[in-house]
């Protein structure tokens, strides 16, 4: 019944309920990435322009410097990231390594956070932060989905658009 609940709200916003990923994803009822954001405060970023011809995989969470960010889903904590355009991210993976939630800005990693360490949805991971490419008055969470291919690189993936996921949590 929730995963019927959930391709609803995907439809409404927008998503063909035909997609096998959103599909899928529905099914693992994710959790908002940023504890106490409402749904409705987010803002489809996915596939805004970017400097340099770029373009953004992902949805940016505007939230408070230091708001807790909690593990979407179940799965395991694959790599702990520094980037230029990233700074402080984490690579996760679902259960069946055929996902993985890319958080990036972070301010900090919650205190038993490393590599190759499972986590349970709802867990805290890491903190906001402005890291990376981020402007220092604009904290937020840049959450992004991928399909992982065959390899599982945590680093290469299809993006998928997670806005309409996290719409549907609220519903």
């Amino acid at each position: 019944m929730i995963a019927l609940l959930c391709l609803a709200a995907l439809a409404a916003a927008g998503t063909t309920p035909g997609d096998a990923d959103y599909r899928v994803l529905a099914k693992h009822r994710l959790a908002m990435p940023v504890q106490g954001v409402n749904a409705k405060e987010i803002q489809d970023t996915f596939s805004d322009a970017r400097a340099g011809g770029r373009v953004h995989e992902g949805t940016d969470i505007i939230a408070p410097r230091g708001a807790p960010v909690i593990a979407t889903d179940d799965g395991i904590i694959k790599k702990l990231f520094s980037s230029v355009r990233g700074g402080l991210t984490i690579y996760q993976f679902d259960p069946t390594e055929t996902y993985c939630y890319y958080y990036a800005h972070l301010d900090r990693y919650a205190p038993g956070i490393h590599d190759n360490v499972s986590v349970h949805k709802g867990q805290l991971i890491a903190y906001v932060g402005a890291t990376g490419d981020a402007a220092e008055a604009g904290p937020h969470l840049h959450f992004e989905i991928m399909r992982l291919g065959p390899e599982k690189q945590w680093w290469k993936g299809t993006n998928i658009n997670p806005y309409p996921l996290l719409q549907a949590i609220e519903r």
